[in-house]
């Protein structure tokens, strides 16, 4: 059987002639070249692609962690929270787009889905867990493990953070991190100070599972732009204290 490539528009191709692919750019210069390079008619995004030397097969070696950018990541970001009683009004209170237990859980049992992240008090998880096939495949289920699964002292603080950029990043099945981290309307200081603050997690998050090199390569990209190899060394130091 053939299998037929598709074909890179003149634009992608002008755009990726421009870059070296041999060589591994520091964090500040290749923000500046896909700054550069996304000359679409929207706003792309801008993301981090981390290939890492974790085996997915392997529970000691799953990564997953959260992180609040410093500068968000430039979409508004519709929050619903499973809750009743005084959760559900703090919840409320604090911002959340969609709040409800029974009749909101029957809403997205039939396939809705308008809203970015999820979070719920633990005494909805036992409802909330049926609705596993809905939300789990579109990366939207509650979990203890990145925080959408709080008491009700702690829903304002979550609501918050999912407000000002919180993103979640976690390994899939070929060992890969993909995550965004803004816009090309950014300023570049913006977005590197994102990435590294990105970067920065994903090192902490690195399992004792996990024997040498963590990070095999990091390229950074537009949603319509060629990808760029950024220096490992460089841009992990750059989170050292």
């Amino acid at each position: 059987m053939v299998r037929l490539m598709s074909k890179r528009s003149k634009r992608y191709t002008d755009l990726e002639s421009a870059i070296d692919k041999d060589k591994e750019y520091y964090p500040e210069e290749a923000v500046e070249i896909v700054k550069k390079s996304a000359n679409t008619k929207f706003d792309e995004t801008v993301e981090l692609h981390i290939r890492t030397n974790a085996d997915p097969r392997h529970a000691d070696q799953n990564v997953r962690g959260v992180t609040v950018l410093p500068h968000g990541i430039g979409k508004q970001v519709r929050v619903l929270v499973f809750a009743q009683g005084e959760a559900a009004s703090i919840a409320e209170e604090s911002g959340a787009d969609f709040v409800g237990n029974d009749e909101l859980i029957a809403k997205v049992d039939k396939g809705w889905t308008d809203f970015e992240v999820s979070i719920s008090t633990p005494d909805m998880m036992s409802k909330v867990g049926k609705l596993g096939k809905v939300l789990g495949r579109k990366g939207l289920m509650p979990n203890p493990r990145t925080g959408t699964v709080v008491n009700q002292d702690n829903i304002a603080k979550s609501i918050e953070e999912a407000k000002k950029g919180r993103v979640e990043f976690k390994l899939d099945r070929t060992s890969l991190i993909h995550v965004p981290i803004g816009k090309a309307s950014f300023s570049e200081n913006q977005l590197v100070e994102n990435l590294n603050s990105l970067v920065g997690e994903v090192v902490k998050s690195k399992p004792s599972g996990i024997k040498g090199q963590f990070i095999k390569t990091m390229y950074l990209t537009t949603t319509m732009g060629p990808s760029l190899k950024l220096d490992i060394a460089n841009t992990t130091s750059q989170n050292q204290t």
